[in-house]
């Protein structure tokens, strides 16, 4: 059994919801030594997420930040606003997103569905770098 970890540093994004299945791939060029595991990857940001969603159709990033900015405006009453605006909704989204994932591994290869993609789902409006951990498990 293999355990690899490692530590990614992603550039800063806009604001919205960017597929990253490259830049995390290119980062684990030991996933393909591994015939069945497990690759977990987490954010260390209380406002960004990940997800995992279409990608194909480039309206998908767009309807996701639409439909997210309705859930979470940034015109809500919040208390806490010492970060600007956009923090607040930004910290609803990720805890309503998620800051992990875990996708099978089969002969060298993520388990994702033909139109599936990783996703960094950033909220804030002027966000740095993210930083993720991938780690992977498997024989």
């Amino acid at each position: 059994m293999a355990w690899i970890q490692k530590q990614i540093r992603l550039p800063a994004l806009r604001r919205g919801f960017h597929i990253i299945t490259r830049e995390v791939l290119s980062e684990v060029p030991e996933l393909s030594q591994i015939n069945v595991g497990i690759m977990h990857v987490f954010i260390m940001h209380t406002s960004a997420s990940l997800s995992i969603n279409e990608n194909a159709d480039p309206d998908v990033p767009v309807d996701l930040e639409m439909a997210f900015n309705r859930i979470a405006p940034e015109s809500l009453p919040y208390v806490h606003t010492c970060e600007g605006p956009d923090d607040m909704p930004a910290h609803v989204k990720a805890s309503m997103i998620g800051n992990s994932l875990s996708i099978p591994i089969s002969r060298g290869q993520l388990c994702l569905g033909t139109w599936q993609g990783i996703y960094l789902c950033e909220h804030r409006n002027h966000a740095g770098g993210r930083r993720l951990v991938v780690t992977i498990q498997g024989e």
